[in-house]
């Protein structure tokens, strides 16, 4: 992509790295520098949000209970038994008009071949999700997902990367394109250093991986939840040709503060 990252290539990689294993803290750091702390600014002070009602339908609900919700429906998606559909539309629809309760949040690529609701196997208003090509964390991102979590209550965050992403190998390749395409590439750049590889498998896990680390380090909302355990953030890889998601726990030493 730039003669730093493809000098890179030709060093010496550890097992770590061709695994596509989470990359070091020390590297993160160095990589966000990098990028020029693209998804770090500041941004402005939320207005204040009327919240949902206490004892809306999931108000007990874990953050282990809330990731294996979904994690089960997509075993229902890749077996070809989804569920979703069986739900009773005009209940759903009903309560949809009073408000919305959803339990995870999604940051996904905008590739039409990962429509979210359907690869988790859920009905409307159990996900809250955001996407945009390469799953990137952008102020924007981190505004939607913040209101998810401080006002909606969200009890995880998932940032999910899939199979054979355009953006991520726009970026590997960084060609000529149009408009205002590019604009994409530096906040998928620190991946590519931290990957050290230009394989596509390996740089859409680690950007999953930078992304979601991103979103905890630029959200003092998002971290507090965190730290708080009643939030969990994690990363995830969709395979569009078998339907499976892989989650990946986003190591400790991966987000910045603490």
């Amino acid at each position: 992509m730039c003669s730093d990252v493809d000098g890179m290539h030709d060093q010496p990689h550890g097992t770590q790295e061709e695994d596509g294993a989470a990359p070091s803290r020390r590297a993160f750091l160095t990589a966000m520098t990098m990028a020029g702390g693209v998804a770090m600014a500041a941004l402005p002070a939320a207005p204040v949000m009327a919240a949902p009602p206490a004892d809306g339908p999931d108000a007990s609900m874990t953050p282990d209970a809330a990731l294996a919700e979904i994690m089960a429906g997509n075993a229902r998606f890749v077996a070809g038994k989804p569920t979703a559909h069986l739900q009773d539309l005009s209940i759903i629809k009903a309560r949809a008009a009073e408000g919305q309760w959803p339990v995870v949040g999604v940051l996904s690529c905008a590739d039409s071949r990962v429509p979210v609701e359907m690869v988790f196997d859920e009905y409307i208003g159990r996900l809250f999700v955001t996407r945009i090509a390469g799953n990137i964390t952008t102020p924007e991102i981190v505004a939607s997902l913040e209101y998810g979590v401080a006002v909606l209550g969200l009890k995880a965050l998932v940032v999910m990367g899939h199979s054979n992403c355009g953006a991520v190998k726009a970026a590997i390749d960084n060609p000529e394109v149009p408009g205002q395409i590019s604009a994409l590439f530096p906040a998928i750049l620190p991946t590519l250093y931290l990957a050290r590889s230009k394989d596509a498998a390996i740089v859409t896990r680690t950007n999953a991986l930078v992304q979601a680390a991103t979103l905890v380090n630029a959200s003092p909302v998002i971290e507090e939840k965190v730290k708080a355990g009643t939030l969990k953030v994690v990363a995830a890889v969709y395979d569009v040709a078998t339907g499976k998601v892989d989650m990946l726990p986003v190591p400790a030493d991966m987000l910045m503060r603490g």
